[in-house]
Parts: structure tokens; C-alpha cells; sequence
């Protein structure tokens, strides 16, 4: 099976293990324009690494979320793990048209996937001439296991959307920075490197992004969770209660030096040791700036002690700071969303290819 293609105009759905993020975008003339959105939190247990677990409760909460956005199409894109998709480059002769190619990996799918053939979905894109050889072009391979993409696609349908292309999570993130790219300060010629951190509620991810491509990768299972559940166990709160104070404040005076600033060292800690890691792995090309994106980014002083601590400039993600917005949506709900709508904004602006 072949993975969905793209139509114009499109919703991005970001199921995450906290959250479900709906996000429709409209191409303009040399930008996007925000439709609609919506974030509403998922049970927990309903996804557990991007994985769902209960698709009877994301497909509810998904619609409940379409509801709330009333999107003006119902076409929608998703995207799976990276962790659960193959991609490679492989060549192929130059004169082979786009029926040979999908043959040949048919034929030969035993030396590039590493599953069984009749449980894979695959798609494919040329990249075009090979810089090493003209005789032979280079081609993107995309695989995952149809249960995979067969999951996703139902979840979309139960909550009554048309599934409109199946997207790989890392490709989605490549994306949005292409708008990210204009809060930056650093010159992006093509061998800058810029950081780009996704801090979500139970893992995060540090990404390394050259050329527009995301060159190195480092996931960690530490999130904003985490500080919920040291503000719940030292207050004696509920977890929404403790979810509430984490955003709104009002917590005892040595909440700061008990709670909050052990859990920013420990964030900041793994960021070095993310920017170590890479080095190590004998990247040459120094990253100039780091940006924060994901639900949890947003919490104070995380953004000014990576700052202190690597020496560097660092943002929280706005991809919708240059974009036109609806006039019915709430704009500050919005801006304060945007560093979780990374895949979402991703997704969504397919709708421009």
C-alpha cells in the first residue's frame, strides 16, 4: 500500500501522549493563513509514546476537538512516530520512471525494509539527479507497518475526518521550521545548525537542523510531567490541581527553590548533554541557536537558564508570528499554544504543496 497523498487545504492532527492538537492552515500567495484550531487533553494512558493505546478515546476527544475548531474542510493529515518509520535514500538508474522505481523496491523490499512486505505501507519521492554519479537518481524511501497507518486513518475517520496524507513526524517538524526560520537571528546559509528543542509532558526531543533537514536527533523520556508530578506529591494536590498551579502560579514561597529549579537543572543538563552527544558523534558544524518548542517550553525561566547554560540565543517556537489569523479565533490562546503546534503546523501546511 501506498502512503496517502497530499490535497489542497488540509488539517494537521498532532495525537501526542497528553494532547490532541487540530490545526487548519490555508495557503496564501507567499504564506498561510490560520483557519481553525483546537488542543484538548487526552486520558492518560490513551497514548503512551505516540502510540495509541485506546482509539475509542482519542477518535472522541479528536472530534470533540473538531467540533470546538469547526474546521471549513475535513480533509486531514497525521503523522506517525519517527521511531516507527524507515526512510533511506537509494538510487536508481536515471531512466527509470516512477512505475519502474515502485517495482523495483516492491522487488527488492527484503534489502530495505526490515519487515515483512505484506505488512508495509511505503511511499516514495524523487529527489533527482545523484550528485556522484549522473547516470543515477536518488530516491527517498518512506516504510511503516500498515497497522500504523491503518490505526491513525480510523481514528480520523471515527471522528469524521477524511485521512488525506500520512506523514513521518520528523518530516512534519522540517516543516514548520521552514516558518520558524524567521524568528532566528543567526545567517541561515547552509551550513548553519540551529537547535531545536521539542519538550512535550513526557518526553523530549533535541534536533539539530542544517539546510533545512534535521541532521542529528536525541529523544529523552523527561517532560513537563515531571514537574506536575513534584508539585503534586510536595503540595498534596491533585493532578489537575497541580497542572493548573504549574501554569498559574500561586504555590508556597519555596516553590522555586524546591520544585521548579531542580527540575530546570535537570532540563538543562540534558540539553548539554544532548549538544555533547552531538559533537561526539563527530559533527563539525557548531549550532549557533536553539529553539523551544513543545507544551511544556513555556515554562518560566526554562527558555533564560538554557540560555545561561549553552551560551547561545534561545526562542520559544512561534510558527504563527508572521501568519494572518481568523478573526473568530482567540489570538492569545493561540500564541500561547503555538510551541506545542509544531507537528500540527507541519502537517497543516501540506495544504501549500
Amino acid at each position: 500500500m501506498r502512503l496517502l497523498k497530499s490535497h489542497n487545504g488540509l488539517i494537521g492532527v498532532d495525537i501526542t501522549s497528553a494532547t490532541v492538537k487540530l490545526l487548519e492552515l490555508k495557503s496564501t500567495a507567499d504564506n498561510y493563513h490560520v483557519e481553525s484550531y483546537a488542543v484538548r487533553p487526552l486520558r492518560e494512558g490513551a497514548v503512551i509514546e505516540r502510540r495509541i493505546q485506546d482509539i475509542d478515546d482519542v477518535a472522541s476527544v479528536l472530534s470533540r476537538a473538531v467540533e470546538h475548531a469547526k474546521p471549513s474542510t475535513r480533509k486531514a493529515a497525521v503523522a506517525v512516530p519517527a521511531s516507527a518509520a524507515i526512510t533511506k535514500t537509494l538510487s536508481f538508474p536515471a531512466n527509470l520512471s516512477e512505475d519502474d522505481i515502485e517495482e523495483r523496491i516492491v522487488a527488492e523490499s527484503d534489502r530495505h525494509i526490515p519487515f515483512p512486505f505484506n505488512e508495509v505501507a511505503f511511499d516514495f519521492q524523487c529527489l533527482g539527479p545523484s550528485p556522484y554519479d549522473e547516470e543515477e537518481q536518488q530516491v527517498l524511501l518512506v516504510a511503516c507497518r500498515q497497522h500504523d497507518v491503518s490505526q491513525l486513518t480510523e481514528t480520523l475517520e471515527r471522528a469524521g475526518l477524511e485521512p488525506a496524507a500520512v506523514d513521518v513526524e520528523t518530516f512534519a517538524m522540517e516543516r514548520s521550521f521552514e516558518v520558524l526560520k524567521r524568528q532566528l537571528s543567526v545567517e541561515l546559509d547552509p551550513s548553519t545548525c540551529v537547535g531545536l528543542v521539542d519538550f512535550g509532558a513526557n518526553m523530549n526531543a533535541f534536533h539539530v537542523m542544517r539546510g533545512g533537514h534535521i541532521v542529528y536527533s536525541r529523544d529523552t523520556v523527561f517532560g513537563g510531567r515531571q514537574l506536575t508530578d513534584a508539585i503534586r506529591e510536595r503540595y498534596d494536590l491533585s493532578m489537575e490541581e497541580a497542572g493548573f498551579a504549574k501554569k498559574r502560579g500561586g504555590l508556597p514561597e519555596d516553590y522555586q527553590d524546591r520544585v521548579l529549579n531542580p527540575f530546570l537543572e535537570t532540563v538543562v543538563q540534558q540539553v548539554g548533554r544532548s549538544l555533547q552527544l552531538y559533537y561526539t558523534a563527530g559533527r563539525h558544524h557548531e549550532v549557533k541557536e536553539i529553539v523551544l518548542g513543545g507544551g511544556s517550553s513555556v515554562i518560566p525561566g526554562l527558555a533564560e537558564r538554557i540560555a545561561e547554560d549553552s551560551g547561545m540565543r534561545v526562542t520559544i517556537a512561534n510558527p504563527f508570528q508572521n501568519m494572518q489569523v481568523n478573526k473568530r479565533l482567540n489570538i492569545e490562546g493561540l500564541t500561547n499554544d503555538a510551541p506545542a503546534m509544531l507537528t500540527a503546523c507541519g502537517l497543516a501546511m501540506r495544504a501549500g504543496q
